[in-house]
């Protein structure tokens, strides 16, 4: 089987920390860029953080730079996304992805999880 199953959301409070995990099962997980989208209630699918084959190469939008951090252990199968100072537009169902692309900003993506909850209070 293929799966990527996404853990750690929650209620926070803003300011707060939460880490979000992603665990990968039934594919080479070290040769797939792994990347985070959020989706927010009534808001389009966004782009948050992306982590390329190796882990050297990192890519993340405006609105999480210096506060969200992307990393993955291949021989876990799992990347992680770190989020400090999180505020209340962060609130979103967050979700992980793999891309067999080398590009940290994949084309097209071949797996999907199926998402966790992170909502942050005012």
């Amino acid at each position: 089987q293929v799966q990527l199953g996404e853990s750690g959301g929650g209620l926070v409070q803003a300011g707060g920390s939460l880490r979000l995990s992603c665990a990968a099962s039934g594919i080479t997980f070290s040769k797939y860029t792994m990347v985070w989208f959020r989706q927010a209630p009534g808001k389009e699918r966004e782009f948050v953080a992306s982590i390329s084959w190796s882990g050297g190469s990192t890519r993340y939008a405006d609105s999480v730079k210096g506060r969200f951090t992307i990393s993955k252990d291949n021989a876990k199968n799992t990347v992680y996304l770190q989020m400090n100072s999180l505020k209340p537009e962060d609130t979103a169902i967050y979700y992980c992805a793999a891309s067999k692309s080398m590009l940290t900003n994949p084309p097209y993506y071949d797996y999907w999880g199926q998402g966790t909850q992170v909502t942050v209070s005012s």
